[in-house]
């Protein structure tokens, strides 16, 4: 919002002027949530798995960072729109330790990461040993470290000096958990639908478990993202055997999608349980999986092109996915030396890398959990915020 007025000279006019600006930006600002801890795996992690594991490469961030930012997509995530829309900066990865800012959340999400421990047989190697329950103690550790800081002598610390956030701050805070997809896809090739379906009551439990200690850390507002169509991922539909008659008339497969719905279903039907534990939280189920479904299925709907195409990868095809030429890499095959490059028009796609999403799709899915029309029960933000616009 723009303010025009004339000019003048009275300094006591000067201050009523500025009095009126400070109280306008304080009221556009205003917001229930101070802050977001947000647990998941790549498709919320901001840094935390190359902060660990480097060096990174492009093309990820080129449409809104420019450069890599350990973010798996061309711009921003889900998180990072759900943060500029409560007027917060973007969440700094818990295990970046140069040039973090803790003070308004933080972010235990890690590429790669599972909800069931990644040490048991059940999972190939390729996962992050950062699993839920890892991030959940990272949590735990994190506000240990909050409540030492500020209990100690608070003489010895100059003020402003600290990048952790005030105490308080738990109970001020936004819980988001996106995370799951690693447990239903990296076991798909070794034991098939039936043999992942084993231990999904598992994955369910595990999360609602971990909510309800971060509940016990202070924690009153949790939004849960349920799993993706991944039936719908050009990876999946490369990589994964299946007949003609497993694929729909939108171009995904019926069975693993069928699988998702199923593990969908389970996980709502557990928070809702879990809300009887919860008495004084409120636990928000979002459906993310109709919300992609539909980018999938309807693109030019949406403002988008392609559907089950990714926009950075190599081989061209209805898919433009290789699976041994992953985004930004490159490979020498018979002396030629082969890339998976970008496109130039990601705006115009809901696959990035065939696997997570472009910042349009995120930016869409954000704009209906923003709006609570896919959320269980219906949670409107716009109720509790003043929501800055996505840009």
């Amino acid at each position: 919002m723009t303010f025009l007025f004339p000019q003048c000279s009275s300094p006591f006019l000067n201050i009523l002027l500025l009095i009126l600006l400070t109280l306008t930006a304080t009221a556009h600002s205003k917001c229930k949530f101070e802050a977001i801890f947000n647990f998941g795996d790549s498709n919320s992690d901001t840094g935390g798995f190359w902060a660990v594991f480097p060096p990174q490469h492009g093309p990820n961030g080129m449409t809104f960072f420019k450069k890599p930012t350990g973010r798996a997509t061309d711009g921003r995530l889900i998180l990072d729109f759900l943060a500029k829309s409560f007027g917060l900066p973007f969440i700094s990865p818990y295990l970046k330790s140069i040039g973090s800012d803790f003070k308004q959340g933080a972010n235990f999400a890690t590429l790669a990461s599972t909800v069931l421990l990644p040490n048991t047989s059940l999972f190939a190697t390729g996962i992050s040993p950062f699993s839920l329950a890892i991030q959940l103690n990272q949590m735990k550790e994190f506000k240990f470290r909050v409540d030492e800081y500020y209990s100690s002598s608070s003489s010895s610390h100059p003020k402003g000096w600290t990048q952790l956030p005030p105490p308080n701050i738990f109970g001020k805070a936004l819980y988001t958990f996106y995370i799951g997809q690693n447990d239903f896809t990296s076991n798909l090739k070794a034991i098939g639908i039936e043999g992942v379906k084993q231990y999904l009551p598992q994955v369910v439990s595990q999360i609602v478990d971990t909510i309800k200690e971060v509940y016990k850390l202070g924690g009153g507002t949790f939004v849960v993202l349920n799993m993706a169509p991944v039936g719908c991922y050009p990876a999946l539909l490369v990589e994964l055997p299946h007949k003609s008659s497993d694929i729909d008339q939108y171009g995904c497969l019926i069975s693993y999608n069928k699988a998702v719905k199923d593990y969908n279903a389970m996980l709502k039907k557990h928070l809702q349980r879990a809300r009887r534990a919860l008495p004084n939280a409120s636990l928000v189920y979002f459906d993310t999986h109709s919300v992609l479904l539909q980018l999938f299925r309807h693109p030019n709907s949406h403002g988008l092109k392609y559907g089950t195409k990714a926009c950075c990868g190599h081989g061209g095809g209805p898919y433009n996915f290789d699976p041994t030429v992953f985004c930004g890499n490159s490979k020498n095959m018979n002396n030629k030396i082969l890339t998976a490059t970008a496109c130039s028009d990601p705006y115009n796609y809901v696959s990035w890398d065939g696997i997570h999403a472009t910042e349009a799709a995120n930016k869409l899915v954000t704009l209906a959990i923003l709006n609570g029309s896919y959320s269980d029960p219906p949670f409107s933000f716009q109720n509790l915020c003043d929501l800055q616009p996505l840009d």
